[in-house]
């Protein structure tokens, strides 16, 4: 396991002053970035060999998003390798105010990566070299959803189009995976008034579950058009929306959002 210990910085905040939805996954991402500059498989060792990570599926498990100036623990565990795919946790727990640990987990999550090669763009077997720099451990405790999501065949609200710009863009060129969220975010909110049922009261602090689920990759001036999709659980009181980023008619990015 690797964590780093973290507080809640304002720019990462909402107008209610708690941590963003995109902020927590940026959390995440950062944690295993540092994680493989210190065990020396990070971004430059894999871009000598013309390899990435590419994130294929997130499944981000909430119980509280802390507010500002809260410390926090941040950390990823490392579950499996194999073939051109890499599995992880990650975590962020409560600090109290001298750095302790509380009990408090506010959210947990499942990732699952694949290597590739980044000028043929098809997935990269991994060597015993690139596993042998990790350290394998127990998965996490949560509920392990398909990384599959399902849409509905018919149906759906169209919103206006996205244009990708240069801050969406990560060190590969390619949309960041929290813009992806974040983009999808700021769709619903903004087509509120034509789905007002789709979107929640408050900052999301309601959010239960986001899974997210990655297929194509967009560049610099691509259009993404949005669909939304509702479904309401009315025995467990749970709403789950649905927003389809779509690139020339393809699914470009799932996120599926599960509010109570």
């Amino acid at each position: 396991m690797y964590s780093f210990d973290s507080r809640i910085r304002y720019s990462e905040t909402d107008e209610n002053l708690v941590l963003r939805i995109p902020a927590l996954i940026n959390y995440f991402q950062d944690c295993s970035t540092f994680q493989t500059e210190e065990i020396g498989a990070g971004w430059h060792y894999l871009h000598e060999q013309g390899l990435a990570w590419v994130l294929a599926y997130w499944q981000i498990d909430i119980t509280r998003l802390p507010s500002l100036y809260e410390r926090v623990r941040v950390g990823t565990v490392p579950y499996a390798l194999k073939g051109f795919s890499g599995l992880r946790n990650y975590f962020m727990d409560a600090l109290d105010e001298a750095g302790n640990e509380t009990g408090e987990r506010l959210a947990v999550a499942n990732s699952f990566w694949a290597l590739m090669d980044m000028k043929e763009m098809i997935p990269a077997r991994m060597t015993e070299e690139h596993q042998s720099r990790y350290t394998l451990e127990e998965k996490l405790p949560m509920e392990y959803r398909d990384r599959k999501i399902r849409l509905p065949k018919e149906g759906g609200i169209e919103a206006a189009p996205l244009t990708v710009h240069a801050h969406h863009l990560d060190s590969n060129g390619h949309v960041n995976n929290g813009q992806y969220v974040a983009m999808a975010m700021e769709a619903l909110a903004e087509s509120g008034k034509q789905i007002a049922a789709h979107v929640p009261e408050g900052d999301g602090r309601n959010i239960l579950r986001l899974r997210t689920e990655y297929k194509k990759q967009a560049r610099l001036g691509d259009t993404l058009t949005p669909f939304f999709f509702e479904e309401t659980d009315e025995e467990k009181g749970t709403r789950l929306c649905t927003v389809d980023l779509r690139l020339r008619g393809e699914s470009c990015c799932v996120a599926e959002l599960t509010y109570f």
